[in-house]
């Protein structure tokens, strides 16, 4: 047994898994019990208003998310409801069921179509399985860290143990966030051919310019990484390599320059490979990434189509809600968006509904099909998978 393999075996002993599988889901339950428990104020007429408002901020608009707005007082007309009372007010029906399941099979397909390309950027090395695996981790990794990190780095470990040599693995999780921030950028201008963009902010002006601003300049960050991974994968791939060098410079990762450098030729070595693909390669992989975030896109209209009557326009302007919607999780530091998500989803989608319980009780069905999960499906099949690659 030579070293790495001893550091890896020690590294992944069977109490340490127990621990990490322990952790992975105890944070799962007290995400879940913090969303749920989470309060908001709400306006009330009934005699059961605990707090008064006060314009502490002199907009002259009540702000139902800030605490310091709101003081105790049975005179007042508000008081805090948690999110848990929000979903037990909801009326169920049959389109909710119909919807819902919809959505359901909507989550199924962005991750069928996840995994298909995985399978075309590997060459069909990893079997549906293997791939499975290295899906549901690499979500897992995500909804464990914050927006602006990601999983990328635990997806580059997850396939070097699948078999996939180190470089390759760095040039495939390059090529799936260039794809994905492709899609984004691309849609965009589409979408703003039909919507004009300061409709797909929120309506309160307090929130409003600063949104768009913080949205272009997002967009702009995100062009310009598209462009950068581009440039790295098909025309320079030595930049990779310059980057690696450059980091692991830094006094407390100069002991492992020697491996970066060797890891950035590597993804110059597979960086030409990938580009002497075929047109239909890429296209079969582009359209796979299509088809995912297309689906990922699909279940909030779903979820919303579930209690709210919705047109064909009304479907397409939720589209565009969520570009937005996206960018504020990418650039959240709460582990999956937690929190952000879900504030950002009720402020965006006001134009369906003025009910804030309404809303908040659709962002937490939204977290409860699309994030949660990850976290206990990954907690559960990691040990698992640790057994198949030891």
């Amino acid at each position: 047994m030579n070293k790495s393999e001893k550091t890896f075996n020690d590294a992944f002993k069977s109490w340490k898994i127990a621990l990490a599988v322990l952790f992975a889901l105890s944070f799962a339950v007290f995400m879940l019990y913090r969303s749920l428990n989470e309060n908001h104020f709400v306006f009330v007429d009934d005699g059961s208003a605990t707090h008064t408002w006060k314009d502490v901020n002199a907009n002259n608009q009540v702000d139902l998310n800030n605490p310091k707005e709101f003081y105790l007082s049975k005179k007042g007309n508000y008081r805090k409801k948690s999110n848990s009372e929000f979903l037990s007010e909801i009326k169920w029906t049959n389109q909710s069921f119909l919807f819902l399941g919809f959505a359901l099979v909507f989550m199924f397909g962005r991750d069928l179509a996840y995994m298909w390309r995985i399978k075309i950027l590997t060459k069909e090395k990893l079997t549906w399985k293997s791939s499975f695996f290295v899906l549901m981790l690499w979500e897992f990794a995500s909804a464990l860290s914050p927006g602006v990190v990601g999983g990328s780095a635990v997806a580059m470990f997850i396939l070097n143990k699948e078999k996939i040599p180190l470089g390759k693995s760095t040039s495939i999780v390059i090529i799936t966030a260039l794809m994905d921030n492709l899609f984004y950028v691309v849609l965009i201008p589409i979408i703003f051919i039909f919507i004009p963009p300061s409709n797909l902010f929120p309506l309160n002006n307090m929130y409003s310019n600063s949104v768009e601003f913080l949205f272009w300049t997002g967009f702009s960050i995100i062009f310009s990484i598209c462009l950068l991974l581009f440039l790295s994968i098909f025309f320079f791939p030595r930049i990779i390599t310059f980057l690696l060098k450059f980091i692991f410079s830094l006094p407390f990762l100069n002991k492992y320059k020697e491996k970066a450098k060797t890891t950035g030729l590597e993804v110059e070595l597979s960086s030409v490979e990938f580009k002497d693909e075929k047109w239909s390669f890429w296209i079969k992989a582009f359209f796979a990434t299509c088809i995912s975030w297309t689906s990922r896109y699909l279940v909030i209209n779903c979820i919303i189509a579930a209690f709210v009557s919705l047109s064909f326009s009304d479907h397409f302007f939720i589209l565009g809600k969520q570009l937005v919607l996206w960018l504020f999780m990418l650039i959240s530091p709460t582990p999956g968006a937690s929190g952000v998500a879900e504030f950002a989803f009720s402020e965006l989608m006001t134009n369906f509904s003025s009910s804030l319980f309404l809303l908040t009780s659709l962002a937490i069905i939204w977290r409860l099909i699309s994030y949660f999960p990850y976290l206990i499906i990954g907690a559960l099949i990691l040990p698992r998978w640790l057994k198949r690659i030891k």
